[in-house]
């Protein structure tokens, strides 16, 4: 997918009972992607193996809370993140993603997996939402993309230290 596809601002779920997985190389590129994940994506698996795992990111996802996910993943811990994801078509969907390194007998990440699962629309609608969109807009306030970034990260650093909690106890508890 490129970024020309046109959002339709239509959002597609998938079942309570189902999970999304992927499994991605260091890099990111995706190695497996399960059937629930190439039916709301809309991809074939030829289409996704291989492809960086931004192939589904949407715009209207917060650059900064990627940092903190890779900040996390590949310092050797776990997250949990709500993430807004574009399918094929444009269509969005929202998950909650657990996010883990892999490793190999010697504790070295070899690559990362994620479980996704369907997200509290309550907490989406009252925190989330909300939240990324005010991140989103800082992010976009600045005409260097790093620099919005790293002002958005600022904020969210700054919002879960006054909680005094990581970004995923912070979501595990809104």
């Amino acid at each position: 997918m490129t970024a020309a596809v046109s959002l339709t601002g239509k959002e597609v779920t998938f079942g309570e009972d189902e999970i999304i997985v992927s499994k991605t190389d260091l890099k990111g590129r995706i190695t497996y992607a399960n059937d629930v994940f190439l039916r709301i994506a809309g991809y074939t698996e030829a289409e996704v193996l291989d492809q960086p795992h931004s192939i589904i990111r949407h715009p209207d996802m917060p650059r900064c809370v990627f940092k903190l996910l890779w900040d996390t993943i590949s310092a050797g811990s776990e997250i949990f993140a709500y993430v807004v994801n574009r399918s094929k078509n444009g269509d969005h969907y929202w998950v909650l993603a657990h996010v883990t390194p892999s490793f190999d007998a010697n504790r070295s990440i070899i690559g990362y997996h994620s479980n996704r699962r369907v997200p509290d629309r309550q907490v989406l609608d009252s925190a989330i939402i909300p939240l990324y969109r005010e991140l989103k807009k800082k992010e976009d306030a600045f005409d260097n993309r790093k620099d919005g970034m790293n002002a958005a990260f600022a904020d969210i650093t700054a919002l879960l230290q006054s909680k005094g909690v990581a970004y995923d106890e912070f979501i595990a508890t809104i």
